[in-house]
């Protein structure tokens, strides 16, 4: 096969516990129109973590950086991938977000060309087996047109201005560095925090529809809860960025869109199951953003980031029961 043309981008992945597929997930990205200079593997390791370099060994541009589970952090972790980093612009990926063709990279460069655009990202396609609410949720988030967003449409979009995956999304490096990076402690959300910042700073989020990649997951009830939860553990967390602006709105938007589909595609058997996913995201988020007022053993079964709320109370007096 011909060696694709090489260009100074760079590609980062948080790994932790991979499966054979993660090898090729790096094999697609090796194959891109535009090849990555390095894809950087920040592997997060605990007792019985894979052998990454048996999974990537037949890789040349790949390294691999180990930290412990206990130092994870979603927006830490992945700063400490740019720190290797020298390239203009950085691809920040998960392991189980899979590139739909060879033109994943050229198509999240593209929008860079444009002025003051801070981050191109990706759209999400269900994989193979996704469940059919799954796949409503994907097109309500990833539609199949660009979007461009700024300041000015605050008051449209409210909070989905900010709205960004680092499932799969590129940044230009110099505005990264020049806003700080990512927040280094947080549970969840490091990416629309990051957007928020470029936003208020003048700068754009784009939406690339073209550049895809497949990447679902069909929670369980139990598993929609706890990420809930820990999505409202964010937005309290992080005043800054959602205070004042609404996140429901958006949840009716989805609602409203998942029953027209159901109904279009005659599918009304789903609703029942739907209107409980609905209720577990909503009380999820509600418990979230009060987590404060829970007691640390309420708090660590409702949570999916146990770890997260463990480091941040060793670090904090006094102890609360």
């Amino acid at each position: 096969m011909m060696r694709m043309k090489e260009t100074h981008v760079d590609i980062a992945i948080p790994v932790y516990h991979p499966d054979d597929n993660f090898a090729d997930v790096i094999r697609k990205l090796e194959f891109q129109d535009i090849r990555p200079c390095r894809i950087i593997l920040i592997h997060t390791v605990d007792e019985g973590a894979a052998d990454l370099e048996d999974l990537t060994s037949e890789f040349e541009n790949v390294e691999i950086h180990t930290i412990k589970k206990e130092d994870f952090d979603h927006g830490k972790t992945r700063n400490k991938a740019a720190s290797y980093s020298d390239a203009p612009y950085l691809i920040f990926m998960t392991m189980d977000a899979i590139p739909a063709d060879p033109h994943l990279v050229s198509n999240l460069l593209k929008p860079m060309a444009e002025k003051n655009v801070a981050v191109s990202y990706a759209r999400q396609l269900p994989k193979e087996g996704c469940a059919a609410l799954e796949k409503i949720n994907r097109s309500f988030n990833y539609p199949d047109s660009d979007i461009k967003k700024g300041k000015e449409d605050l008051e449209r979009l409210g909070v989905k201005t900010f709205f960004c995956s680092n499932a799969c999304a590129c940044y230009n490096r110099e505005v990264f560095d020049l806003l700080g990076g990512f927040v280094d402690e947080t549970i969840f959300n490091e990416d629309m925090i990051y957007a928020s910042k470029a936003v208020k700073a003048g700068y754009y989020i784009y939406y690339t529809a073209k550049a895809c990649v497949y990447h679902s997951h069909n929670y369980s009830l139990s598993e929609q809860y706890h990420r809930n939860f820990d999505l409202g553990v964010s937005q309290a967390e992080h005043p800054e960025v959602f205070e004042g602006i609404s996140s429901e709105s958006e949840g009716m938007k989805l609602v409203r869109k998942t029953i027209l589909s159901l109904a279009r595609e005659k599918k009304l058997y789903l609703l029942p199951g739907f209107i409980l996913f609905c209720a577990a995201r909503y009380l999820g988020f509600r418990k979230g953003k009060r987590f404060d007022k829970m007691s640390r053993k309420a708090v660590l079964k409702m949570t999916a980031n146990p770890d997260y709320f463990l480091k941040k109370w060793s670090m904090t007096d006094p102890v609360r029961n």
